[in-house]
């Protein structure tokens, strides 16, 4: 706060303060002392006010919108329009009233720069002798000839002054005080005071006080007392100043009417004002925005309470910011041995793997050189036999030569002509491959122009792995066998793509995870999942530094019952279906198989079929298959359907076109035609009316299973599915119990295997002469 005390131009405590209307403040000396003819500012201005004279001059404004846009509520807007600082403009301060009946105060008036060619300009420019540039914002005012003495005294920030140096001094009232006639300039310097002159009102050392007050004469009847109580009279005696000064100042008058109090303030010209001048028909705040002060000061007080606790907000936030900042300094410390840590680490790993490389390398080049000396070993011993040779013929022609008898050197001498002839081209040869041979030394440079380049360029890696994302719950959602999940990546982080992980939907917080999406998006759905089920989700991000963390798991439970229709994305071209998916009829003489659009693997799951269209003479199949179960053929006709196809009499089952299990009972228009997979026991039954249609039909089944129709033409059905089990279906013995005829139920035996059995049974018989008279 010290620097809002101190004035902007002598860089001291207020002494004194007076306000500009730009709001700034001075002490009265140093605003008498920098205060300045007009005639010099305008020479300084001159080049301004031409190059404003330039310019299209609009029509002059009134004096009451010159006022009102001058008494505006935004400060800014206030000073931009009333403090201007061309020459030709600006506040001018007065002690002469204003003329006629002129709302504008009578210190103060405005001349704005659009009306510097009328004679109203001319008129304020004359009556203004004295200008002030405010020493913080540069602008100018001006006065009459009695200069700054016509500013209003800032009396707020002299009591505040006041208060801060009463408490600075009483802070400081176990000082020592320094005697006050000591000069500065001896080398002992100013001596401590050790009395205090209650009249002279001065701090002397015993010197001084021996030399400049000795207790003779007049000054013998002087009071001397202590420092301390000294300090403790000359703050009394201030005290008293004081209170004399604002006693006289506590109750402001008005500036027009000096023996009126001030009891009102006025909006508009911002100025205190008595009841006369509100209330009376001259009055020059009759017409304007006038309040009780009272009230006025008590709305500003809360207006700047409010601020000001909007304000300490800001500043604990900022506090606090500083703290972290501060006690950021220890984990950069932290983190900076860290990463010293961690260079000096790689920098030995890349000096154990240079020193290996060299090791490589000089072991390569010795291998060379065993290499070379093998070479040039074999050479020397190649060159010594030939060397031998060549000496042993030379010596043998020799003695040749020495021979005496023409006719025995003619028997030998054109042999050894050609002998030597071509010994000496073959040495010649052999000389010259020598020659051409490569240089002893070892042809091996060593190749670091690429490592010093990547040591130069060695640097750190600006990327870190990702932070964990957070799954967003409100986003995720389960619907049927399929869940969604959506997040978001952790602020702050370079991310490149995500994986979602899933676990096997057993509800185990610890399960199995597997991946099922990896890509850039935030949201992705997983279809196809078992349902009842409750499976946890999470996610991790990853970039170009590697993989983050995962986020926190959440759970997703799929639907307790299976709601489906059939598939509408692929389905035979003669088949038709409604617009929900759950009604199909075909117009193919040949059955067409139809699917349902999900798949079971797990659970109890049952759905009927209602028959809306039968004429008796086709033969609908209802079962399960596989996905790519054979479209064109009735359902059952290979090894991926499992059905049981019926008529208005019977039905049997079909499995790998093996029939089984003939029923009496069969279909008619209104009928229904329940299935139940129970993939817990690993069986399939089926019903009619809900009636159970003879015994479990198959058993033993392990994987994906889709419920699936063949339908040929006249045969319309229409599907409900996520039905509860009919009660009939409690009596169905488990897969591992044995039927009447010895066979595990729902086997499906053959036609073979029922003959071989020795079954003697009309009934079977039956079965087998109707299943054989089917094929």
């Amino acid at each position: 706060m010290e620097d809002e005390l101190k004035c902007p131009s002598c860089r001291q405590f207020f002494a004194q303060p007076v306000l500009l209307p730009c709001f700034h403040a001075m002490c009265l000396s140093c605003a008498l002392q920098n205060q300045q003819p007009v005639v010099s500012n305008l020479a300084s201005h001159a080049t301004a006010h031409e190059q404003q004279l330039e310019q299209p001059l609009p029509p002059p404004p009134t004096e009451l919108q010159l006022l009102s846009e001058l008494h505006c509520n935004d400060c800014n807007d206030s000073d931009q329009l009333s403090i201007l600082s061309e020459t030709d403009s600006g506040v001018v301060v007065s002690t002469s009233g204003s003329s006629g009946g002129s709302s504008r105060p009578s210190s103060c008036h405005i001349q704005p720069a659009s009306t510097t060619t009328t004679a109203a300009n001319n008129t304020t420019v004359a009556a203004a002798t004295i200008s002030l540039s405010c020493p913080s914002c540069r602008k100018l005012v001006y006065f009459d000839e009695n200069g700054a003495q016509n500013l209003p005294r800032y009396r707020a920030m002299q009591t505040i002054v006041d208060k801060f140096t009463e408490t600075c001094s009483r802070s400081s009232a176990n000082a020592s005080t320094a005697c006050q006639l000591c000069p500065d300039t001896t080398e002992a310097g100013q001596q401590t005071a050790t009395v205090f002159c209650q009249q002279c009102q001065v701090f002397y050392c015993d010197r001084c006080r021996e030399n400049c007050h000795p207790a003779r004469g007049p000054l013998a009847k002087h009071s001397l007392i202590s420092p301390h109580q000294g300090r403790l009279a000359l703050r009394s005696l201030k005290e008293k100043f004081k209170q004399q000064q604002s006693s006289a100042d506590a109750v402001p008058h008005c500036s027009e009417h000096g023996d009126q109090v001030q009891s009102y303030y006025c909006n508009t010209c911002r100025l205190g004002a008595c009841h006369l001048c509100v209330l009376s028909d001259a009055g020059r705040h009759q017409n304007h925005d006038v309040h009780l002060l009272a009230l006025i000061c008590k709305q500003q007080k809360a207006e700047l309470t409010q601020s000001l606790q909007q304000l300490s907000e800001k500043a604990k936030s900022a506090t606090e910011v500083i703290q972290r900042l501060k006690s950021s300094s220890e984990r950069v410390q932290e983190s900076c041995a860290n990463v010293e840590s961690a260079i000096h680490a790689q920098c030995l790993e890349l000096m154990e793997a240079l020193r290996r490389r060299e090791e490589a390398l000089v072991d390569f080049a010795r291998r060379e050189r065993d290499l070379q000396l093998r070479r040039l070993r074999e050479e020397v011993a190649t060159c010594t036999a030939h060397l031998q040779h060549t000496t042993a013929l030379v010596q043998f022609c020799i003695e040749a030569l020495k021979e005496s008898d023409s006719s025995a050197f003619l028997q030998i001498g054109s042999m050894l002509v050609n002998r030597v002839s071509n010994l000496d081209l073959t040495w010649r040869q052999e000389m010259d491959e020598l020659a051409n041979r490569a240089s002893p030394t070892l042809e091996l440079t060593l190749d670091d122009l690429g490592l010093r380049r990547n040591i130069d360029q060695l640097t750190f890696l600006e990327m870190k792995p990702p932070g964990p994302p957070r799954i967003l719950a409100e986003d995720c959602s389960a619907e049927n066998n399929s869940i969604t999940v959506a997040w978001q990546p952790h602020p702050a982080s370079f991310v490149e793509g995500y994986v979602l992980e899933l676990d096997d939907g057993g509800g185990v917080a610890a399960g199995r995870f597997r991946e099922v999406y990896c890509g850039k998006e935030i949201i992705c759905t997983v279809d196809g999942l078992h349902f009842n089920s409750l499976y946890n989700a999470r996610v991790k991000a990853f970039n170009s530094s590697g993989e983050g963390p995962y986020s926190d798991s959440l759970g997703l439970h799929t639907a307790e019952v299976a709601w489906f229709t059939f598939d509408m994305t692929a389905y035979p071209a003669e088949t038709r279906l409604s617009a929900d998916g759950l009604t199909a009829t075909t117009d193919s003489y040949e059955p067409r198989v139809l699917l349902s659009s999900v798949g079971f693997s797990r659970g109890v799951h049952y759905w009927e079929y209602t028959v809306d269209r039968y004429d008796g003479a086709a033969d609908p199949a209802f079962g399960v298959a596989r996905r790519d179960v054979a479209r064109d053929s009735m359902l059952g006709k290979d090894e991926l359907g499992w059905s049981m196809y019926i008529d208005h009499q019977r039905s049997w089952f079909l499995h790998n076109n093996v029939h089984s299990h003939r029923t009496d009972g069969g279909i008619d228009v209104g009928s229904t035609v329940g299935v139940l997979l129970d993939l817990d026991r690993r069986q399939l039954s089926f019903f009619v009316n809900e009636e159970p249609q003879g015994t479990v039909a198959f058993v033993d089944l392990c994987g994906v299973f889709y419920p699936a129709v063949s339908l040929n033409r006249n045969v319309q059905v229409t599907l409900h599915s996520a039905l509860d089990p009919p009660p009939s279906s409690a009596s169905f013995p488990d897969s591992g119990e044995e039927s009447d005829e010895g066979h595990p139920i729902g086997g499906g035996v053959d036609v073979a295997e029922r003959i071989n059995s020795g079954t003697k049974s009309s009934e079977s018989m039956n079965s087998l002469t109707c299943a054989v008279a089917a094929l």
